[in-house]
């Protein structure tokens, strides 16, 4: 059974906006109190969020689909709808968001890190918030927007400063159980470490992570063994450790050879040539692995390295290791730039930037005009286009952000298709240049010919005045004998 996932594929969808109420407030003696369509809510955002307590990707390899709430519609009486709610999905620190070509979206590091993976979509005004003094009673509402849907891959890099690399059955599990307090698995044979380990180690005032790195053998950098899997664990740790196996059973092995092939790996992986290296020779409490420690270590001396004799079974030499680890740590976090407060960057937009682009398509016989940008989108599935009034409303908006006349200069011309939004879920029409687009059939937008209807009591009550208007001029006009 799978117990450590460190990188899945994962589907979020954000939840749909709420659509807009259109509804007329109603009281005994107040039949059209005018419009009190409340908006509706917006759709939950899917949110991931670093949690130190959060160790492994495997919840999202046996759930992959992960889907926040909707928003809920506006109602009568002004009444909203009420907001969708976030889906909060707990990430271990050091989780690299990837789309599916491979470019990084984000890179949480940090306890509370947050990535919004999918955003939710608006609420729909109702026809309260779309009345105004030229459309005092609006007889549509908008549409709510539909949340985002993405397809992201998440990958787990071990945030750790020194990472122990070497051969299966090298001792790096022994050495990590006795440098610190985690325990790993720990048999004679090869494989044992199926995941990276974490252990904290405490050297003096110096307190620092160390992961050991399982599966490394000659072409783990093309994927052989589990080294693939796991070498995206190396990327983040300051200082890599050689841990060297100077008790090997194998006649084809020793330290030297050891040593070249995992440096080859590593070379192939890349990214880490800059990190400093330090070569420890394990197991030198077997008499033979003693022997050989002392005969390579000249070796390795001329190469560049700093080499440590220890022996995890018997605590031999593991003081000076830690130490000398702790000083390259420090090193390293010493020489990394000091964070800085996030800069606020305002990039105010261009004078003659419309917000939106019309591109020509198709042929001269058929031509298609596409119009892609924010706002035309959002209007588009804002709308409902069984509506007139509706209708007539996104064609007022369009003419004030200027799709008509960009489409004039482009060669549009009557009749010609205009296509709004992407090819896959584009609305596409017949162009009229008609600026108004049809809606002066309507009469004047946002005015409720109810109001004008003949009503009979009101009637009744004009005629009553008129009588006795007329009656008080005849009593005026009453002259006495």
């Amino acid at each position: 059974m799978t117990t450590f996932v460190d990188r899945v594929e994962l589907h979020v969808a954000a939840g749909n906006g709420g659509h807009g109420c259109a509804s007329v407030h109603r009281e005994k003696f107040k039949p059209l109190g005018g419009p009190d369509g409340g908006n509706g809510g917006r759709g939950g955002d899917v949110i991931l969020t670093v949690e130190q307590s959060v160790t492994t990707l495997l919840d999202y390899h046996h759930s992959p689909h992960r889907k926040a709430t909707n928003g809920k519609p506006g109602e009568g009486g002004n009444r909203a709808g009420k907001d969708g709610q976030d889906l909060i999905l707990p990430v271990p620190d050091g989780t690299v968001v990837l789309d599916k070509a491979g470019n990084v979206l984000a890179d949480l590091v940090g306890q509370g890190t947050s990535y919004v993976a999918a955003q939710g979509g608006r609420g729909g005004l109702g026809n309260a918030a779309l009345s105004s003094a030229r459309r005092k009673a609006p007889g549509f509402a908008l549409l709510g927007v539909p949340g985002d849907l993405q397809d992201i891959v998440l990958e787990l890099k071990t945030v750790a400063d020194v990472a122990l690399v070497g051969y299966p059955s090298a001792g790096k599990s022994s050495l990590i159980s006795v440098l610190s307090a985690a325990k790993p698995k720990i048999a004679d044979y090869p494989f044992t470490t199926l995941v990276p380990n974490l252990g904290v180690v405490t050297a003096g005032s110096t307190v620092y992570t160390i992961a050991d790195v399982p599966g490394l053998i000659p072409g783990a950098s093309q994927g052989k063994g589990l080294g693939l899997e796991f070498l995206r664990h190396v990327e983040r740790c300051s200082v890599l450790v050689h841990v060297l196996d100077t008790a090997t059973l194998e006649s084809d092995r020793d330290p030297l050879s050891d040593l070249d092939i995992i440096e080859e790996e590593l070379r192939q992986y890349g990214g880490l040539d800059n990190r400093p290296r330090i070569v420890v020779l394990n197991k030198i409490d077997v008499p033979d692995g003693k022997d050989l420690a002392e005969m390579v270590r000249p070796d390795l001396e001329a190469r560049g390295y700093r080499v440590f004799e220890v022996s995890a079974v018997a605590h031999i030499g593991l003081r000076e290791l830690s130490f000398a680890l702790g000083e390259l740590v420090g090193k390293a976090r010493a020489a990394k730039p000091k964070e800085e407060a996030t800069r606020i960057v305002i990039r105010p937009k261009a004078v003659d930037d419309a917000g939106f682009t019309v591109t020509r398509e198709g042929t001269d016989a058929e031509p298609l005009f596409r119009v892609r940008g924010e706002k035309p989108e959002r209007w588009v599935r804002q709308t409902d286009f069984n509506n007139d009034e509706a209708v007539g409303y996104l064609a007022d908006r369009l003419n004030r952000l200027g799709v008509e006349e960009k489409l004039m200069k482009a060669g549009a011309r009557g009749g010609d298709g205009v296509a709004i939004g992407p090819e896959e879920n584009a609305v596409v029409f017949d162009w009229e240049p008609s600026v108004t687009a049809g809606a002066e059939m309507l009469g004047r937008r946002g005015e409720d010919h109810r109001f004008e209807a003949p009503r009979p009591a009101a009637q009744r009550r004009r005629d009553r005045d008129a009588e006795r208007d007329e009656a008080g001029r005849e009593f005026d006009d009453f002259e006495p004998f």
